[in-house]
């Protein structure tokens, strides 16, 4: 009886996976390209002076490299909404990583009447746009004295954030082991105690996704900021380019220079965050 090969059967499957992750990388590429482009952009123009941005090409490197921008930058004050943009975001990421992750091990480990409907309610909030709740925070910002203070902004960056920060604890909290939980109620740990001696420590790269997350948001945000503050020695970094469009409007290599100098702290920020990011968004989508 004939025997029949299986050689060329199975070689088409390793075939298609070949060109399907050649595909892919194919795609990635062009996407890396598409994405890298203003940027580039951005920075080369930055370098030129006014008079090169009017008489070369659009995408032409800069013949001379001129760093005057910058320093004028430098000098206008941006250092100020820096520091504001620090302070506030760092305030509020430390308050956002201890609320969220106090309720999401409530509502992960500890049983209580209403638990999964109060957890629906967090999560359907997340739906809500914030800023629908702009007007009512205007006025009890004017009204407990914090309007023009980098405080105003503190309590709205942290209620607004919590929503998705204590949905994205709460389902990496779940795939961590009940036997540790055991194991810490065993040697006479109190629900704090459990909590801060083993979830905490454990849910490591979950916080790091939620404060990168939450950074990144927060780093950008204008609207908020715009309302709730007026004068410069208060307003973040978003606001650099609002507050100094009057004075470098027509200075398009300043204008450039001033985006290049608020999104590079972005920028080394998410480069060295991104694997934390995908690593505890795909912890906390694994079921153990």
């Amino acid at each position: 009886m004939p025997t029949v090969s299986l050689k060329p059967a199975l070689a088409y499957p390793k075939v298609r996976d070949i060109s399907l992750r050649s595909l892919v990388k194919l795609l990635a590429l062009v996407w890396l390209v598409v994405t890298l482009l203003p940027l580039l952009f951005v920075v080369f123009t930055s370098l030129k002076s006014q008079a090169e941005t009017f008489d070369s090409p659009v995408w032409a490197l800069p013949r001379q490299i001129d760093w005057s921008h910058y320093a004028a930058v430098l000098q206008g004050g941006i250092l100020v909404y820096l520091r504001n943009s620090v302070w506030v975001v760092g305030m509020s990421i430390v308050l956002i990583l201890a609320a969220s992750s106090m309720a999401a091990y409530a509502l992960a480990r500890l049983e209580f009447r209403f638990n999964k409907t109060l957890f629906g309610l967090i999560v359907a909030c997340m739906i809500v746009p914030i800023h629908i709740t702009l007007v009512p925070i205007y006025l009890l910002t004017r009204s407990l004295g914090l309007y023009d203070t980098p405080f105003a902004l503190i309590g709205p960056y942290v209620a607004t954030s919590l929503p998705v920060s204590i949905f994205i604890l709460t389902e990496f909290m779940r795939q961590i082991p009940r036997e540790l939980e055991e194991a810490a109620k065993l040697d006479g740990c109190g629900p704090f105690a459990v909590f801060w001696k083993v979830f905490f420590p454990l849910s490591g790269p979950g916080l790091a996704t939620v404060a990168i997350y939450n950074g990144i948001g927060l780093w950008n945000e204008f609207i908020f900021a715009y309302v709730l503050t007026s004068s410069p020695s208060n307003r973040t970094l978003p606001l650099a380019l609002w507050d100094f469009q009057g004075e470098y409007a027509s200075n398009i290599p300043a204008m450039l220079a001033l985006v290049t100098l608020t999104s590079l702290p972005l920028i080394v920020a998410y480069a060295f965050g991104q694997e934390r990011i995908v690593k505890g968004m795909m912890a906390g989508s694994l079921k153990g």
